[in-house]
């Protein structure tokens, strides 16, 4: 596998090439996790490491498409994992020798993400509240995903625009599951403590105070109406464990 090096060590201008290259072509394609983060927060400093993967997310429904499409850009597709796996998720090498991961319809980790509303934009990302969601669903939150919360709530408010975080949209994905509510809201919960032990998950001169942004979206999960699955499993509680934990597919 190449590794890159100098500017080409970057793996956004790669992964916004793939998605620029299938919207010309006329299929939708979004950028996925930390690079999503960096594409709706460009003025912050970028998170990157070495051998940092592309993330992607596309709908079933275009998938075989997507994939010619990323096969004609140069990347290599492991054929065995996607024949087994490409209804919910594809994997391809990109030219660079970066891993592509591609999620099909939703994003399984801790809890299942339905992100088809996101496709209803011209955004080259998942909307913004998809991909905070996709964060603050993981139980156990590493100083990565921490930093791509405190990124998202530092840069994009919460409001009805399309480029905003939506509460609407963020408010039913928790009222529809107490799983999701449970761990979403004690993520929300721990951002204080976290800032404070380390002030450089924050960057530097924010846009908008993630607290208090944090505080906003708690707000909108406890006062969201819940149906009647929703307050029966709340009634279960922490007795049952309301999430997954996720294991790395291997390719």
């Amino acid at each position: 596998m190449i590794t890159p090096s100098g500017p080409a060590a970057d793996p956004l201008p790669e992964a916004v090439s793939l998605v620029q290259g299938a919207a010309a072509a006329g299929h939708k394609l979004k950028i996925l996790g930390g690079l999503g983060v960096r594409v709706l927060c460009p003025d912050f400093p970028p998170r990157q490491r070495a051998g940092q993967d592309i993330d992607l997310a596309c709908l079933g429904k275009t998938r075989r498409q997507i994939a010619d499409h990323l096969e004609h850009a140069g990347c290599e597709p492991d054929k065995r994992f996607n024949n087994l796996n490409g209804d919910r998720q594809m994997y391809f090498t990109a030219p660079s020798g970066r891993p592509v991961d591609v999620m099909v319809d939703k994003l399984s980790m801790c809890h299942v993400l339905d992100f088809r509303p996101s496709f209803n934009t011209a955004s080259p990302t998942l909307d913004p509240a998809d991909l905070l969601l996709s964060k603050l669903q993981i139980v156990e939150l590493n100083s990565k995903d921490a930093h791509d919360i405190f990124h998202l709530l530092s840069g994009v408010p919460v409001g009805r625009d399309p480029a905003q975080l939506d509460p609407d949209r963020f408010g039913s994905v928790l009222a529809g599951d107490w799983g999701w509510w449970r761990t979403v809201t004690a993520n929300l919960a721990k951002l204080p403590s976290l800032l404070a032990d380390n002030p450089a998950l924050a960057p530097p001169r924010p846009r908008h105070d993630p607290l208090a942004q944090a505080r906003q979206l708690r707000e909108i999960a406890d006062t969201v109406p819940k149906g009647l699955k929703w307050k029966l499993r709340a009634n279960i509680g922490d007795k049952v464990r309301w999430y997954e934990l996720p294991e790395e597919v291997a390719h």
